[in-house]
């Protein structure tokens, strides 16, 4: 991983660092998929690769820009954050995007680069690195969301393997996925120091997935049951009793996503910008401007806030020391990416009027009916990853040192 002093590289190596970016872009990125976007990345489950989205996701693997500042050991760019920034700013340029992501890059690399054995890494990072293994997140349960250290998926020893048995909700492509990391129990005894981190092959025997359909119409997540699933023992990722401290951190991982650093928030954020779509439903007075001036100072307020979120979260990016990774501050921009997505799914239905409510049929366009579907999906932003409450709840704790009084 990059170092604090890589912040600190010189400009004229960035500039040539830019110049070899550029060149290879130009000779790998196929012209044809400018504006596109990742087929692992729908919210109705992963797309057919063309043959150039494949020789696209193989070029990014083979050269580790897919992770850029994951080790090259593990087949990783080895790039500094520096270098990282000038690589997206070269695809920006060209309208490439990344074709490698998911789960496996989002949250379980991160995490297993800092806590997986050695065998571990060389297991399981490369075929996150080239795009191809999937993997899902094994978490919350019927009776354990926000309270999720009262899981109760038993993980049961048996010497050179454990046999699990138990349900997760809410598996965001677990009916995709190749793999699973899971939180277990492995001692019933004790609430969080009885929680362990095992990593699950989805196709294993008594591993069975149903999809939950959503009021957006996609079905993004599933119910996943294990009954009497096999796992050997090098599965485990730490030691035993150490899954609630690696879980946070990975939900830290996820947080800092989620925020708006790849995640669905920052899809959701992208693309045309809500003052074009009301001049194109709404009443422009002679100077061009929307006659309604409420509206008007409403999106302007969106727009600014959205402004003022991305460059803090570059900020934050720059301000970064070290391997420290995430911090609890993804809480509050979790929180702030949430708010500001939905409020501009909201704005646009209120823009387009009955055209923003269309479900199907005669009388819209695509466009419309993808707003709809955008806007349902988007109420689910303030829940996943951790609800709203529950990042409130880390703010007080953990930056503003309030304590729970008994």
């Amino acid at each position: 991983m990059a170092t604090a002093a890589d912040l600190d590289r010189p400009a004229d190596n960035l500039e040539t660092f830019r110049d070899e970016a550029r060149a290879w872009l130009g000779e790998n990125f196929p012209a044809e998929l400018r504006g596109h976007d990742n087929a692992m990345s729908a919210v109705d489950g992963p797309t057919a690769e063309t043959p150039a989205q494949r020789k696209w996701r193989e070029a990014m693997g083979d050269k580790g820009w897919g992770v850029p500042t994951w080790p090259t050991e593990y087949g990783g760019g080895g790039l500094s954050r520096a270098q990282a920034r000038v690589l997206q700013e070269e695809m920006g340029r060209i309208g490439a995007w990344n074709p490698i992501g998911g789960m496996g890059v989002m949250m379980f690399g991160p995490t297993l680069l800092e806590y997986g054995s050695e065998a571990q890494k060389q297991q399981h990072i490369p075929g996150i690195v080239r795009g191809e293994v999937r993997w899902c997140q094994g978490y919350s349960e019927p009776g354990a969301g926000s309270d999720l250290a009262s899981l109760q998926t038993f993980a049961e020893d048996k010497g050179d393997h454990y046999i699990v048995n138990g349900q997760k909700t809410w598996t965001s492509g677990g009916q995709w996925a190749d793999k699973c990391f899971a939180l277990v129990r492995t001692d019933k005894s004790q609430k969080h120091a009885g929680i362990s981190f095992l990593l699950l092959d989805m196709t294993s025997a008594g591993v069975e997935t149903r999809p939950i359909r959503l009021i957006s119409g996609s079905s993004p997540f599933c119910e996943t049951f294990f009954t009497n699933v096999k796992v050997p023992k090098e599965n485990l990722v730490g030691r035993e009793g150490q899954g609630w401290e690696i879980g946070t951190r990975l939900l830290q991982h996820e947080r800092n996503s989620l925020s708006g650093g790849g995640g669905s928030a920052g899809r959701m954020n992208a693309g045309e910008r809500v003052a074009d779509i009301a001049k194109r439903y709404r009443e422009t007075d002679a100077s061009g401007r929307l006659a309604d001036a409420d509206l008007r100072t409403r999106i302007i307020k969106h727009e600014m806030d959205q402004r003022a979120f991305a460059l803090t979260l570059r900020r934050a990016a720059l301000e970064a020391k070290g391997n420290a990774g995430p911090s609890a501050a993804t809480s509050v921009m979790k929180n702030v990416g949430a708010r500001i997505t939905q409020d501009r799914a909201e704005l646009n239905v209120e823009i387009m009027g009955l055209q923003g409510l269309g479900w199907e049929g005669e009388g819209f366009t695509q466009a419309e009916l993808e707003q709809t579907r955008t806007w349902l999906w988007g109420k689910a932003v303030s829940i996943y990853g951790g609800s709203s409450e529950i990042q409130n709840n880390v703010i007080a704790k953990r930056i503003l040192g309030m304590l729970d009084h008994q």
